[in-house]
C-alpha cells in the first residue's frame, strides 16, 4: 500500500537544545509507521548554534535547512516553509507543521495520519480541548489568555470542527496548501509581522477555500520547553484584531477577495 510522504515543517529560532531531542523522536515515529518523510527546518536568523545543529542532524536524517540570515519572525518563516513543502510535495502527501521547542509530542502524528486517511477532512489539528488533551507547565495567567483568545476566534471566525484555533501542531493535505498558495499567493500568510497571528490566518484562509477540519487530542508539554517563549502577547493580540477587521470588512474584505480569486480561477 502506498503511504503518503510526510513533510515536517519546523520553524526554529534559537532552538539548538530542542532539535537533537525532537528530530530523533519524530523520525522514530514516522519510521515505525512506514511513511517516507522529509524534515524541513527554517532557521530564522538564530544567534545560537541552531543552524550548525540542524546541518549535523541532516547527515543522519532526511532533513533540509532553510536559512534566514536575519530574524524575520514566525510569519515569514512559516510562509517559506509551506511554499517549499508545496513545491516538493505530491497533492496526496501530508504537510505537518509543529513547534520546534519539544512542547509537541510527535506520537500525535499517528492519530493525525489515521484521521486524514479517511479522506473527508483537509486539516487535522492537535487540540488541547479534545478528550485526553490538555496542557502542563502553563501558568494560570497564560492559560486564561489562551482560553480568551480561542473564545474570541470562535466568535469572529467560526469553523466547523475547530476548537483549538491557536494550536501550531497541525497536519494538512498537501493539495489544500498548494491550492491556497495558488489562490492567495504571497498573501496566504499576509500578516507576517504580527507575531503568531499567521497561525490563525492559515486556518481562516483555508476555511475561505472550503477546507474541512477535525481535531485529535494533544497534550501541550510546556514543562518540556527547551527555549524561552518568542510570543509577544500584545503584538499577537493586535494581529487578531486586525485580522477580524480584514476578514469582515464589507468593502473588499478577505471573504469578498476570496470569492473573486476563486471566480477568476473557475469562471462560470
Amino acid at each position: 500500500m502506498h503511504l503518503p510522504k510526510v513533510f515536517v515543517l519546523l520553524p526554529a529560532f534559537n532552538e539548538e537544545a530542542a532539535l537533537p531531542i525532537l528530530i530523533p523522536k519524530f523520525a522514530a515515529v514516522l519510521t515505525r509507521l512506514g511513511n517516507p518523510f522529509l524534515i524541513i527546518v527554517g532557521d530564522d536568523g538564530s544567534s545560537d548554534g541552531t543552524g550548525a545543529v540542524a546541518a549535523a542532524l541532516a547527515r543522519d536524517y532526511p532533513l533540509e535547512v532553510l536559512t534566514h540570515r536575519v530574524n524575520r519572525g514566525l510569519g515569514e518563516t512559516a510562509r517559506d516553509l509551506f511554499e517549499r513543502a508545496a513545491e516538493l510535495a505530491a497533492p496526496t502527501d501530508i504537510i505537518v507543521r509543529m513547534d520546534c521547542d519539544d512542547t509537541h509530542d510527535p506520537t500525535v502524528v499517528e492519530a493525525m495520519l489515521a484521521r486524514l486517511a479517511r479522506d473527508d477532512v483537509d486539516v487535522v489539528i492537535g487540540s488541547r480541548f479534545q478528550p485526553g488533551g490538555g496542557q502542563s507547565g502553563v501558568n494560570a495567567y497564560r492559560a486564561a489568555i489562551s482560553r480568551a483568545a480561542n473564545l474570541f476566534m470562535k466568535v469572529f471566525f467560526p469553523m466547523r470542527g475547530v476548537n483549538d484555533y491557536s494550536s501550531g501542531f497541525r497536519a494538512y493535505r498537501a493539495r489544500i496548501i498548494q491550492r491556497a498558495i495558488a489562490v492567495f499567493g504571497n498573501n496566504f500568510i499576509q500578516l507576517k509581522g504580527l507575531g503568531f497571528t499567521g497561525t490563525l490566518e492559515k486556518l481562516v484562509k483555508l476555511s475561505l477555500l472550503g477546507a474541512k477540519f477535525d481535531e485529535v487530542a494533544m497534550m501541550l508539554r510546556y514543562d518540556q520547553k527547551q527555549s524561552s517563549s518568542k510570543m509577544v502577547s500584545s503584538v499577537t493580540t493586535l494581529g487578531y484584531l486586525v485580522m477580524a477587521v480584514l476578514y469582515h470588512w464589507p468593502w473588499g474584505g478577505w471573504r469578498q477577495q476570496s470569492r473573486r480569486n476563486l471566480w477568476r480561477q473557475h469562471p462560470g
